[in-house]
């Protein structure tokens, strides 16, 4: 895969489609590389006429690691922020919003549709609202305005996504561990089975490796994120809004409130529907991001 140097770090990506369609630019979420957006739906979004770029977040898979840069203590972090006090971290949301409009630059992309997923989402609404120039829409799926009021995540789903494996050492204890994640977030109405969790969690383990530290970086920055209420309500790019009504771990809610501060919002609210893409609903997503693109 291809990789650019971009706001001070490096870069890995991968595109799909013919790089003279419309440019559309996938951002993952917390801890999870760019091959969290399943092959099929960018095959999809390709074939509906877009250039699809996704690509490796800092702090993860193979862009730069920020090795050397200590993570923030985050039981620290949170009691902090919810008594509206901050502490420093290594960088900040609007960093990584930073990064996807570098990499845009060093692709010479003017203009791009903007589809994030759960921390990625919160990293598209910035984007959409720093970068109007840069948006052509916006698409926040399975993400969050981030407001204190919103209902926090199911326990089981903060506990999984919170655990060590046994051994950080052996290969087959991270992979146990991150295939333990996967499970206690996954849809209801869409099971994958254990064999094709823990695929998928290997497929992963063995491309970019583990790194806690990074990820403890990540969930830094979205920990003291500011809430984006009142942000979300400058974006002027049409905007879609994609949540599962059974997503453990960010819930429903959140994505109801996104979509109400959006000014030019469609909200589409899938049954059963975890903190995951189920291969069924593939399509209905790409179709539907296509309707918000087309109303740029």
């Amino acid at each position: 895969m291809p990789r650019v140097s971009a706001n001070g770090i490096e870069i890995e990506y991968e595109s799909f489609g013919d790089e003279g369609g419309e440019p559309l630019l996938l951002i993952m979420g917390l801890g999870t590389q760019l091959t969290g957006w399943p092959d099929t739906f960018c095959e999809q979004l390709a074939g509906l006429g877009y250039r699809v770029i996704r690509y490796d977040n800092r702090d993860i898979g193979l862009s730069t690691h920020l090795v050397g840069v200590r993570p923030p203590n985050i039981p620290l972090l949170a009691s902090l922020h919810l008594l509206r006090l901050r502490l420093p971290v290594p960088y900040t949301l609007e960093d990584m919003a930073a990064d996807a409009v570098a990499l845009l630059d060093a692709l010479a992309i003017e203009r791009a549709h903007l589809v994030g997923a759960s921390m990625g989402g919160m990293i598209a609404q910035l984007v959409a609202a720093h970068y109007p120039e840069r948006t052509l829409s916006l698409t926040s799926i399975m993400s969050t305005t981030g407001h204190p009021s919103l209902p926090r995540a199911e326990r089981y789903a903060t506990r999984a996504l919170l655990s060590k494996p046994a051994d950080p050492t052996d290969p087959e204890a991270v992979i146990e561990r991150n295939t333990r994640v996967r499970k206690a977030v996954q849809s209801t109405l869409y099971p994958k089975s254990d064999e094709e969790l823990r695929a998928a969690a290997a497929k992963a383990f063995y491309r970019g490796g583990y790194d806690p530290a990074g990820v403890t970086r990540q969930l830094g920055a979205v920990i003291v994120a500011p809430h984006r209420r009142q942000l979300l309500g400058s974006v002027r790019a049409p905007s879609l809004v994609i949540h599962g009504e059974a997503d453990p771990l960010v819930k429903a809610e959140c994505g109801i409130d996104t979509a109400r501060h959006l000014p030019d919002a469609t909200l589409k609210l899938f049954p059963g529907m975890g903190h995951d893409f189920p291969q069924p609903l593939l399509e209905p997503m790409a179709e539907a991001i296509h309707e918000v693109a087309r109303r740029a």
